[in-house]
């Protein structure tokens, strides 16, 4: 089942994305949101898998299966799954971040296998439209 992600869902969704860069110690908006035809999200990362010394890497979430490390293919190529953090669908953006960076090091194991589909629905949407604002306004 396929969530219908409105305004304020994707927003939402903007705003995790935003503590989940802060947390890895990214500069700037090094990531990308979208809606349809389900929510997902992906974050660019500036280090490389030890066993991937010459691809990129990313950590991508979706609402059906929530954060993964993924190793990025040639143009048209589907990514490669290095690990998927198997927690409930939005974890707090530490959390996220503890995960990538425990697999980048080498101190954490992969779990290559995708997790149960989360079907979050309406909740998962209303509680992306709910998280919150910056207490502080960026730059400022």
């Amino acid at each position: 089942m396929e969530t219908n992600f409105g305004e304020a869902a994707l927003q939402g969704l903007q705003r995790y994305m935003r503590r989940v860069n802060e947390e890895l110690g990214l500069q700037g908006e090094a990531f990308y949101t979208q809606a349809e035809p389900t929510a997902s999200a992906y974050i660019a990362l500036e280090r490389r898998l030890p066993d991937w010394p010459d691809r990129d890497v990313a950590l991508l979430w979706t609402e059906r299966h929530g954060w993964a490390l993924t190793v990025e293919t040639h143009a048209g190529e589907e990514l490669v799954v290095a690990g998927y953090l198997t927690a409930e669908p939005l974890p707090a953006p530490r959390v996220v971040a503890e995960f990538a960076q425990g697999l980048l090091s080498g101190e954490r194991s992969p779990r290559p296998e995708p997790p149960p589909l989360f079907d979050g629905g309406a909740d998962l949407a209303h509680r992306l439209a709910a998280y919150p604002k910056p207490a502080f306004p960026r730059g400022g």
